[in-house]
């Protein structure tokens, strides 16, 4: 963290603030080609102070978050943390069925609190189909297993890195503060940011995409209408005052004179 570091006083690092603007700007524009392109980034944040805020802020963009324990293998054994979620779906089917009422009380209680645990700790993740484009973590040495997960898979990282951590064990390192609750949601919201506005360009693009084709179908149309026209046209010439289409005359070959013989 040497790079990053101002100064030190009283036995405690200064971050160089300017340093950390630069990251953020690197990791805010990432994160934002990475939303237009449709694809999804994990935000992870386990510790106290960050578990509301992260969640308050991630929510709005409807990107995957991890507030609880992490899961560990959730990203290098992908299959069996969906195959979880796909338990929660079913419970939640069983559970507005006609045959739940009719469970025992111990029973239909088991279920419930199989279905919370669930919701706790995978709830956050049920939209999240494939392996996620990015992730954002705050605090790696807390999340040490995410981190090594992700960089056994090539996913890129984003992370809050403070002065006691390695930079280099992410791609895009923030330094900064990762126990000040404010510092957090100050770079977090950034982040977001920069996602919702790659999602709003996403759209616009996908908008003009739309119009574009519509106006292409439009030109189609009207051309196939005055191909249309057209013909009728040239069938409606071909009548006659009775409305019989006229014949077309045939070529009669003029007699040719045949040259005098010789005697």
């Amino acid at each position: 963290m040497a790079p990053y570091i101002f100064m030190e006083r009283n036995g405690i690092h200064i971050i160089d603030l300017y340093k950390t603007q630069a990251k953020v700007e690197e990791a805010a524009s990432a994160l934002k080609q990475i939303a237009r392109s449709g694809k999804k980034v994990l935000f992870v944040a386990t510790k106290k102070q960050a578990k509301e805020i992260m969640s308050d802020l991630v929510s709005r963009v409807n990107m995957p978050y991890v507030v609880e324990r992490w899961p560990g293998g959730m990203l290098t054994n992908f299959a069996t943390i969906r195959k979880a979620v796909k338990k929660m779906a079913s419970i939640d089917k069983m559970m507005e069925n006609e045959s739940f009422r009719t469970m025992s009380k111990r029973e239909r209680l088991q279920i419930t609190r199989e279905r919370a645990k669930l919701e706790k700790n995978l709830g956050s993740i049920s939209d999240l189909n494939r392996l996620p484009a990015a992730l954002f973590v705050v605090d790696i040495l807390k999340e040490h297993i995410a981190i090594a997960e992700a960089r056994r898979l090539n996913i890129p990282t984003f992370a809050i890195v403070d002065t006691n951590s390695n930079p280099l064990l992410v791609d895009f390192p923030i330094p900064a503060n990762d126990d000040a609750s404010k510092s957090i949601a100050l770079i977090t919201k950034v982040m977001v940011e920069a996602i919702e506005e790659g999602l709003n360009e996403r759209k616009m693009d996908k908008d003009r995409k739309d119009e574009s084709e519509e106006v292409e179908n439009d030109e189609m149309i009207n051309e196939g209408e005055e191909d249309v026209r057209g013909r009728r046209r040239r069938d409606d010439s071909e009548e006659d005052e009775d409305g019989n289409k006229k014949r077309p005359r045939k070529a009669i070959a003029k007699p040719t004179k045949a040259a005098p013989r010789r005697s």
